[in-house]
């Protein structure tokens, strides 16, 4: 019998031949695809961080995915630089990781991303003179407070934005990569968003969307600069999470809670210099590359446009 499908296939045409060794080409790739995301989901393993050094320093650490991050590195036994604002939140956060993990040792600094950048980034320098800080993550960042129209964004928002999210994350980086260059091992953790890489445009979050996608081209230039200097750039870029920022309280199978998404953002860190961690996030992109970016615009922009109704309806319930 297997001498007869062999007959029958010598006696087909050439272009048949070629097809069908296309196609099964075709089903090959697919399946070594399928076979590689389960993998790099499920069965990699995590690399260890310690080795990177023994500090970890986390910006924007009292709340969100930047709170969790925290707590996730304490749990990896790493000692922690943590970056924020409020003293208050940041004793609160220090001493809520300390009571769990005991031995991990923890400096805080407050600085104002959105305030005197300059005097920030000198008490960060200081802080950090003398530590092994291996991991840094870049998690800062501010949002809207609702969508609205690139001509209705005022200019605190405007500069908040444009500061915090662009300026804050170049700045500490600028502060913490000569002491990985010197050590010869780094990793570096830039938190980027959906919204500037997985859909092709955010509307009536214009401004928030562009530091976001400059936050991703500044990750990749600094991973192929110092690749070969022992220090791994990466870019996260996650969908929705339940935070705050987001205005979405309960998580969900696609929104997952900020301790399940750091808990996936660490077993990625020191490999693909983009990545969306949680895996369900890695659906939905691909469910959107499938579509026409007109389709997805005209979503996001009437999603966008309730948003900023439901925005309006409350502001104009407070000021009455």
């Amino acid at each position: 019998m297997q001498l007869g499908c062999i007959e029958q296939l010598k006696s087909q045409p050439i272009w048949v031949l070629f097809f069908l060794a296309l196609g099964s080409l075709s089903a090959l790739k697919f399946i070594l695809i399928i076979l590689k995301w389960i993998y790099v989901n499920f069965l990699r393993p995590s690399k260890n961080l310690k080795k990177y050094g023994s500090w970890a320093l986390v910006t924007g650490p009292t709340d969100g995915i930047g709170k969790s991050f925290a707590f996730q590195l304490a749990r990896k036994g790493l000692n922690l630089v943590l970056v924020g604002r409020n003293p208050e939140k940041l004793k609160d956060v220090s001493d809520s990781i300390v009571a769990k993990y005991g031995s991990i040792q923890i400096k805080s600094v407050v600085v104002d991303f959105s305030g005197d950048l300059s005097e920030g980034i000198k008490r960060i320098t200081e802080a950090i003179e003398g530590l092994d800080v291996g991991v840094l993550i870049n998690n800062v960042g501010v949002s809207y407070p609702y969508g609205r129209f690139f001509h209705e964004v005022d200019e605190e928002l405007l500069n908040n934005l444009i500061k915090v999210n662009v300026e804050g994350t170049t700045k500490v980086t600028h502060a913490v990569l000569p002491g990985m260059l010197k050590r010869k091992r780094g990793a570096i953790v830039n938190i980027g968003s959906g919204a500037a890489i997985v859909i092709p445009s955010d509307p009536l979050y214009t401004v928030y969307a562009a530091t976001k996608a400059y936050i991703d081209q500044f990750s990749r230039c600094l991973y192929v600069e110092y690749k070969k200097s022992g220090i791994d750039v990466q870019c996260q870029v996650p969908l929705y999470v339940a935070t705050k920022m987001a205005s979405i309280r309960r998580s969900s199978f696609f929104v997952p809670s900020t301790n399940g998404y750091a808990a996936a953002a660490l077993r990625w860190i020191g490999y693909e210099p983009r990545c969306t961690p949680y895996w369900p996030h890695q659906l939905l992109w691909g469910l959107v590359s499938l579509l026409p970016e007109s389709v997805v615009d005209g979503w996001r922009l009437n999603f966008c446009l309730g948003i900023r109704k439901r925005g309006q309806l409350k502001d104009s319930r407070k000021k009455e």
